[in-house]
């Protein structure tokens, strides 16, 4: 999982568990447990280029699990990870072990790899290390994470006693890319695998860059923590970084073009200075897209993913395509529920901020979903195979079954902006309609209401009332509702604009507007009626959460490998792509549509001329007056899938 500024998420052993909210199952002594059933022993795996890899491996000792009936043959759950497989020493044990209570319980022999180039494996560490060419796989040395996963299961299934030559791998967020790559091509004892949040294509609103925006906050904590290596030497332990303001509001403005950030570096991470100077979707990118090179898939695969999930949002869905796309036939599933980055696999999954879900969705996936596919590919346990897509539905708050994802009976809509801020489905009628707004990047749209040195998570969930009370900010909104919309699928902004700048962003909300006489919960009105200082009640009356949000730099309206300056005042079409919802807006409520052209530090500042963002000097941040059009013959709007 990848670390991050605002959640430190620490990969312990076979699985990309997460660490640093809440303990998982507390009255459960897994380090006890893991003392009692397991045996650890480490290995240096030599790859076909002569590069050792590090291998941890927990066997289940003899007769552990006889009153389970299950003594053996065992078989592999493995995962890969560049944020270690420590501690180090067969002696030493790890606090957690194995995907979930669960499956550790069940007995698997679990396996966790250091990748290349990261602490006790040999090789040089590439950021999403592109996956082999056609005419490079005719070299029987050539590697990547396909081949170096092949040669260690061969080694594993050969080493390790009382296996049952079968292997499952699994992995969330960069082991969830790891996961991916692992099954293209797959080595033939590979039998399950389940990709969770995985990076896939970081330009394309996963992780890195969305809608041609740099994604600042998230990406900048991330690398000055992850720090490159020489190899096998253990790397110092990952910190996150410390600002010298407890604001990141005001740190990333007062640092000014992002090129200063990279200063801080004095040149030792590559990772960062990459990420920062590729702004543009060229040859870098493009060999990092693990979804191209999704091929030769023999495993059962559950892509697993969160509607809330801050840094890898769209890698689920488009590696649940791409393996469809290159693989017909295979067994493939498609779960998503109300999730942040990973929390699925240690949380309870009931709230995320001020959005509660009625029910424990992580504690229902691991029992109910994740387990049984291991179980069922694994061991040959008799349990149903899952659907095409089962997705937890926000708002109504229940789980969902489908055959195809997005569900084939979806129709599609247009949520049109109307004059007075009005929202509807019916296409406008006016023949004159726009609306506008001043741009200022020296006072950029927050993405919270309130201080923080982090990315919270919760912000992807958060009241957006704040943002609607500016006047850089278009709101747009349906009358209540007489019956439930639930919208499924991607999310498509269509705005024509102009603007008076040659580039601007805009950023575009989709939010759920909770009726005025929406009940309070019972901490608010306890809060209200004791007066506590410093407890601020929620007010869910008026509530406007937020369900998807996206930027878009008009730049590259037209080519994401030639981005090209807007012409002051020349009307154009800026259409984006978010990534997926499933979200019903309840009767009673309102649907409402922000626009904005600035969601800092979230996103990097538009200077709001057509320059280099990265090396923007001061005078090139300028204001501008950006129009939105809403008329008969230039509509501006979202579009939508709607389930009938």
């Amino acid at each position: 999982m990848r670390v991050r500024l605002v959640l430190l998420l620490t990969l312990i052993c076979a699985a990309g568990v997460a660490s640093g909210q809440v303990a998982p199952e507390p009255a459960f002594d897994t380090e006890g447990f893991v003392k009692t059933h397991y045996a650890k022993y480490e290995y240096r795996i030599p790859m076909r280029d002569g590069m050792k890899l590090f291998v941890s491996v927990y066997v289940p000792q003899a007769g552990s699990f006889g009153a389970k009936g299950d003594n053996g043959p065992y078989p592999f759950l493995m995962t890969r990870t560049p944020y270690s497989c420590g501690p180090y020493g067969e002696d030493q044990l790890p606090a957690r072990l194995g995907v979930s209570r669960e499956l550790l319980e069940s007995g698997y022999i679990f396996a966790c790899g250091d990748v290349r180039g990261r602490y006790e494996s040999e090789g040089v560490f590439r950021e999403m290390s592109p996956a082999l060419t056609q005419a490079q796989k005719a070299n029987p040395k050539a590697t990547d994470e396909s081949t170096d996963t092949y040669d260690t299961v061969e080694i594993l299934l050969k080493t390790v006693e009382n296996n049952n030559g079968k292997v499952g791998i699994t992995g969330i967020s960069y082991p969830g890319f790891y996961t991916s790559a692992s099954i293209i091509d797959s080595h033939p004892a590979i039998k399950a695998a389940s990709p969770q949040a995985p990076m896939t294509d970081l330009f394309f609103n996963d992780d890195g860059y969305h809608g041609g925006a740099f994604m600042l906050g998230a990406n900048h904590g991330f690398y000055v923590s992850f720090m490159p290596q020489t190899n096998p030497t253990l790397p110092k332990a990952s910190l996150p970084f410390e600002f010298d303001s407890k604001d990141t509001y005001g740190f990333y403005l007062k640092a000014g073009a992002t090129s200063n950030l990279d200063k801080n570096f004095n040149g030792t991470n590559f990772l960062f200075h990459d990420q920062l100077i590729h702004t543009t979707y060229d040859d870098y990118w493009k060999a990092r897209d693990i979804s191209r090179h999704m091929t030769g898939v023999h495993a059962a695969v559950m892509v697993v993913g969160g509607w809330f999930d801050a840094e890898d949002l769209s890698g689920p869905f488009k590696t649940f395509h791409a393996i469809d796309e290159f693989n017909p036939g295979v067994v493939n599933t498609l779960v998503v529920g109300p999730w942040t980055h990973g929390g699925w696999a240690v949380w309870d999954g009931d709230k995320l901020g001020d959005a509660t879900f009625n029910a424990k969705t992580g504690v229902f996936f691991r029992a109910q979903i994740q387990f049984p596919f291991f179980e069922k590919y694994l061991k040959g346990r008799d349990y149903a195979a899952l659907p095409k897509a089962y997705v937890f539905e926000t708002g109504t708050n229940v789980w969902k079954k489908y055959d195809t994802w997005p569900p084939k009976a979806a129709v599609t809509k247009t949520l049109y902006f109307h004059a007075g801020g009005g929202l509807s489905f019916d296409v406008p009628k006016e023949t004159v309609g726009v609306d506008e707004y001043v741009s200022d990047p020296a006072h950029p749209v927050p993405f919270v209401n309130y201080v923080t040195n982090t990315v919270p998570q919760r912000y992807m969930a958060d009241d957006q009332r704040f943002a609607a009370r500016r006047p850089d900010v278009l709101v747009y909104e349906t009358e209540p509702l007489t019956a439930d919309v639930t919208v499924v699928g991607p999310v498509r902004p269509k705005l024509k604009v102009a603007s008076t700048g040659t580039d601007s962003d805009f950023v575009v909300k989709l939010i759920d507007v909770y009726p005025e006489d929406y009940p309070d919960p019972p901490s608010a009105e306890a809060a209200l009626g004791k007066r506590i200082l410093g407890n601020v009640p929620i007010i869910m009356g008026g509530y406007e959460q937020l369900v998807r949000g996206e930027p878009m730099r008009a730049k590259f309206r037209d080519s994401w490998e030639k981005p090209a300056a807007l012409i002051p005042g020349k009307l154009v079409s800026v259409n984006a792509e978010m990534p997926d919802v499933n979200h019903t807006f309840r009767t009673g409520h309102r649907i409402m549509v922000q626009v904005q052209s600035s969601w800092f530090p979230l996103v990097d500042r538009n200077p709001q001329t057509f320059v280099d963002i990265p090396f923007a000097k001061p005078t090139d941040f300028v204001k501008a007056t950006e129009s939105v059009y809403r008329n008969a013959g230039q509509a501006s709007g979202v579009e939508v899938l709607v389930e009938p």
